[in-house]
């Protein structure tokens, strides 16, 4: 065994009020409350023993005449109280846990389409969560009556149990199994919310979703989930967006993307055409001589940006279309502007993306 006046770095001639200061101080370093390490719980245990054997004058007595059978059978303590002792009361102390906690948070996933995405929009959501029982409000108990104190634990809701250790009797403290650590009884629980405060309900929140929104994203409602037991806050609840495919346009980023086929004469002599948009009708013009795979950019026509003022634009793949099906006097006026042209030989020429790729990568910016 470790000498005990060399356990706590004093003489052995030490004044009982130096063996107190000694103690104090490693105290202080070793606890287990201040210090979590293993080194230093099993060096506690060791000062703690010495302290409890060279405070107490018989014990000191017998311990430097020579070891001695049954020293530090009888020491009753325990390491919250020593520590009370010392700094005022400063362990852990453990009392009965309160009924009402915060609620669970809720996800919901909302559908929208893509015009809704454009300058946002409002929904009531009907959501299945744990609202505030009306019957009792919360108390958990029939109207009228409350929760009585637990005759075991007394209202701690902790029992404290004395174990034999090398270093003595240890107190410790668990939860109460009676009452479960709340330190009350519910003798008579509300029949409607079978003693929990709560039920469930469907309810209707009103949401406002903001422009820009995209599949993905999750939107933040503090206090909107479902309520506590025992009426306890309400957790968050969280909308998760999902928007639909459209079958015209696309999105990337805050523009929108989509395709217009353009007839063989239009393209090269030029028009001008309106086309449908999600928010209204689109003014576009055909320049002569467009070519497939051009795009065409509408300033201002995208997405509402969701963070910050303005909005993206609305950018057009032209996709000239050749015909495939002539009668005589078409195919004649052709042969006609083919020859006015003089055309060349068919020869090869440099190497071409394909259309669709032109334009991803002209509708990308690449």
């Amino acid at each position: 065994m470790a000498d005990h006046y060399e356990a706590l770095g004093i003489d052995r001639s030490a004044t009982p009020d130096e063996i107190k200061k000694a103690y104090r101080r490693l105290a202080r370093e070793l606890h287990p409350d201040v210090n979590p390490s293993a080194d230093a719980s099993e060096r506690f245990k060791t000062v703690t023993h010495a302290y409890d054997v060279l405070s107490d004058p018989q014990q000191r007595q017998q311990y430097d005449l020579g070891p001695q059978p049954g020293f530090g059978g009888g020491a009753n303590f325990g390491f919250g109280d020593i520590f009370e002792t010392f700094f005022g009361g400063g362990g852990r102390q453990s009392g009965p846990r309160s009924r009402r906690e915060r609620g669970q948070d809720a996800l919901v996933r909302v559908e929208l389409d893509l015009d809704e995405v454009i300058f946002g929009t409002k929904r009531d959501l009907e959501v299945n969560t744990a609202v505030l029982c009306e019957t009792c409000q919360g108390s958990c108990c029939v109207p009228g009556t409350s929760p009585v104190m637990c005759d075991i634990c007394q209202g701690t809701g902790q029992i404290q149990r004395t174990m034999r250790s090398l270093l003595g009797n240890v107190m410790t403290s668990n939860p109460c199994g009676t009452c479960r650590g709340y330190g009350t009884i519910i003798q008579n629980p509300c029949v409607t919310c079978a003693g929990q405060g709560r039920v469930r309900a469907t309810r209707s929140i009103p949401v406002d979703i903001p422009a820009g929104v995209e599949t993905g994203l999750r939107l933040q409602m503090p206090g909107q989930g479902e309520v506590g037991p025992a009426g306890g806050p309400n957790g968050d609840l969280f909308l998760e967006m999902k928007v639909r495919h459209h079958e015209t346009f696309s999105r990337n980023g805050d523009d929108l993307l989509a395709t217009i086929e353009v007839q063989m004469t239009d393209a090269i002599l030029g028009t001008k055409t309106t086309l449908k948009g999600l928010d209204g009708d689109v003014s576009v013009e055909i320049k002569p001589g467009t070519q497939s795979a051009e795009v065409i950019t509408v300033k201002d026509r995208g997405i509402t940006h969701l963070r910050g003022s303005g909005r993206g634009d609305l950018k057009i793949g032209v996709q000239v279309m050749t015909p495939t099906k002539l009668n005589g006097k078409e195919q004649e006026l052709i042969k006609q502007l083919a020859g006015a042209r003089k055309q060349q030989e068919p020869h090869f020429a440099h190497f071409q993306q394909g259309l669709f790729t032109k334009l991803r990568d002209r509708f990308l910016g690449f």
